[in-house]
């Protein structure tokens, strides 16, 4: 992003007045949040290129809808800087099917920074004296939103929830705890002042929600865990971002308003709690993620695309090694999305499965959906994942044998956040601003129309060759009626579908 003028205020995380003077601050314009101020401590770190990974770049194609990454300074006085990122997905693949969902994940992180430094300014601005918020609070909330998706893996959430699993064997690995590598080893390589203590907050912070969070440094402003990644209850400024990025980019509707939230927030006892009228509002919040779940990020020809990847990375992993790059920041900032363009283009015979499989998606010659059915409710509890063995096991005597190479099974879980449980129950809430009460609102208090449920298992199937189809809906078919005495999908597989054959 360039230099920050004349030097002043870049360093640690104290309140010195050149930091605070937005005249020597860079903007970008943000097509969500309209203009963004990066402060520059915050501008050490977006101008690494750690950081800038995630803006990467491809070629344009028709099916993946790349565009070239451009920065484009203004050099007429105010420095206004305007971006357009459009790989590292936020989205997946889900480009793929929403040509529009191109945007990036260094898009969303400047967005969480920007809200990041809204929350905590209102806070401040209304109950700074009560809660002691300093500059250096404002300032380490921010470089956690800032940051808190730095460790991502190519295509986003595939490459850790997909691809890994794989090849693993068994041990764990986070993007949350490889975003604290990658940020020591920003600080170390590009020589970042920033005090240690900020830092340590900033690391806490980012994992505050995962199941490796940190012991917390500060134990009189555990509010201040609430704003990025809220463990508490899930209601956090990343939520905030990509529910409204990722519904206007996939020309969704959204009736979520963040900005009811951001305007009602209060502390109490040392959480962020939210006033009482606001509990509809808090409800979309959850409902219209489960929705972008199950519209955008699992559509069933996302899933399909999502599958032929993972084969391809698996399949050209022992020639490219990308799994190797996962323990080392130095070598792991390295791996971006252009992965896919090097199997494509790379002639090395090793590489044959993989090209084939990349050629495939280019051409829509996809693995064929053949159907899914949702897990029966009382199911639910005791459930335990298909398997493409679960399947072949089911198939009755014919003519086609099935092997686990010829189909393929998503377990899908849509739920509003925390599993089967209701995330409106771990929510406090107050009655008016005078009010140092907080309490929790059953929804028998709000509305009888509020889901019963809160989570959904679907199981889909796939075979990945088109004239298995019937033969793979057929064996789908017998699972169902064996698991639960009946046919648990709603339709039939298509006709069409189960005639189709090569050509």
């Amino acid at each position: 992003m360039g230099a920050f003028r004349n030097g002043g205020g870049g360093g640690n995380c104290s309140s010195s007045a050149a930091m605070e003077d937005r005249r020597l601050w860079k903007h970008v314009h943000d097509n969500v949040h309209g203009n963004i101020y990066l402060d520059p401590l915050s501008l050490k770190f977006i101008d690494t290129e750690q950081f800038q990974r995630q803006a990467s770049r491809l070629e344009a194609t028709w099916i993946f809808c790349h565009i070239f990454i451009f920065y484009h300074y203004l050099v007429c006085g105010s420095q206004v800087l305007y971006f357009c990122t459009n790989s590292s997905f936020l989205t997946g693949l889900s480009y793929m099917v929403y040509p529009g969902a191109v945007h990036s994940r260094f898009e969303h992180s400047v967005g969480v920074y920007w809200l990041a430094g809204n929350v905590i300014e209102k806070l401040k601005a209304n109950q700074g004296l009560e809660l002691d918020i300093d500059h250096s609070d404002i300032q380490t909330v921010k470089l956690a939103g800032l940051l808190h998706d730095v460790g991502h893996g190519p295509f986003s959430h595939l490459f850790e929830r997909e691809f890994l699993p794989r090849v693993l064997n068994g041990s764990h690995w986070s993007h949350e705890d490889m975003s604290l590598k990658m940020i020591d080893s920003m600080v170390d390589e590009h020589n970042i002042d920033i005090d240690p203590g900020c830092l340590k907050k900033v690391k806490e912070m980012i994992v505050a929600s995962s199941e490796n969070a940190l012991v917390k440094t500060s134990k009189e402003k555990l509010f201040l865990y609430d704003i990025v990644a809220n463990g508490r209850n899930g209601i956090d400024v990343d939520k905030f971002d990509y529910i409204v990025r990722d519904s206007r980019a996939c020309g969704l509707g959204c009736n979520f308003q963040f900005e009811r939230l951001l305007d009602t927030m209060q502390v109490i006892d040392n959480e962020i709690c939210y006033r009482a009228k606001e509990y509809l509002t808090v409800h979309k919040l959850f409902y219209t993620r489960a929705d972008l779940h199950r519209t955008v990020y699992t559509h069933a020809k996302v899933k399909a695309i999502e599958l032929m990847f993972v084969d391809a990375l698996l399949k050209a992993d022992s020639y490219l090694l990308v799994s190797s790059f996962i323990h080392d920041p130095s070598q792991y900032w390295k791996l971006d999305d252009s992965i896919l363009k090097t199997i494509e283009t790379d002639d090395a015979e090793e590489l044959k499965e993989s090209r084939e499989l990349i050629r495939r998606i280019r051409r829509r010659d996809l693995y064929q959906f053949c159907n899914e059915f949702t897990v029966p409710k009382d199911k639910l509890e005791h459930f335990k994942h298909v398997t493409a063995q679960d399947i072949i096991c089911s198939q009755k005597s014919g003519g086609v044998t099935l092997r686990e190479e010829d189909l393929a099974v998503s377990n899908v879980k849509i739920d509003l956040t925390r599993g089967t449980s209701n995330p409106l129950e771990s929510i406090n809430f107050f009655e008016d601003y005078d009010s140092k009460q907080k309490f929790q609102i059953s929804k028998d208090q709000i509305s009888h129309l509020l889901p019963a449920c809160n989570q959904d298992m679907i199981v889909r199937i796939y075979s990945k060759k088109p004239e298995l189809v019937g033969v793979v809906s057929e064996a789908f078919e017998n699972f169902q009626l064996k698991s639960y005495g009946m046919k648990a999908q709603v339709h039939g597989t298509p006709e069409r579908k189960k005639r189709r054959t090569f050509l």
